[in-house]
């Protein structure tokens, strides 16, 4: 197994079913229900010194998932050129989340996740096994919708382990 295989098998064993399209509407679920019970004070809350506030890792969860958007439409498409990789730091660094109210990143996450599953609904069972290379790295397009999957519920262990248990929230 390849170092992109194993950095991505931590994600795709995240997906509890093997429903994964049906996975994307749950893991909106319980993310919504978590941030929608958050004050404003919680949401700019960072476990630790450097890390992310809860903010900032819903506005991760909506750029990253448009990254992946942007793939899956690309390989499904047949676009054959090599997509770049992105620094999530860089962009979480640039995203003022922080200055956002808490409902308007989870009205974001909402619209980027509905967009999510219309398109991968929407494609044809075929294109679900194209390939394209991203970042270096050939990969599925249903690999990618699993990823969106893994990578919230990645996420939400996070924010369960790490956030709210310092919350008193767990």
């Amino acid at each position: 197994m390849t170092d992109f295989q194993k950095y991505i098998q931590r994600y795709l064993d995240q997906v509890p079913t093997g429903n994964w399209l049906a996975e994307l509407k749950i893991s909106e679920e319980k993310t919504v229900g978590i941030y929608s019970n958050l004050t404003e004070e919680q949401s700019r809350f960072a476990y630790a010194e450097g890390k992310w506030t809860l903010k900032e890792l819903l506005l991760h969860l909506s750029d990253t998932e448009r990254v992946f958007q942007y793939r899956i439409l690309a390989f499904a498409r047949g676009d054959k050129n090599n997509l770049p990789g992105f620094d999530e730091n860089e962009y979480a660094n640039n995203s003022f989340a922080d200055e956002r109210t808490p409902e308007s990143l989870i009205e974001e996450y909402k619209l980027v996740r509905k967009s999510s599953q219309i398109l991968l609904e929407s494609l044809n069972p075929s294109a679900l096994q194209n390939t394209g290379i991203a970042n270096g790295n050939k990969i599925s397009v249903e690999t990618i919708g699993k990823l969106i999957v893994g990578h919230n519920y990645h996420h939400l262990n996070i924010i369960e382990e790490r956030y709210l248990s310092k919350l008193g929230w767990m």
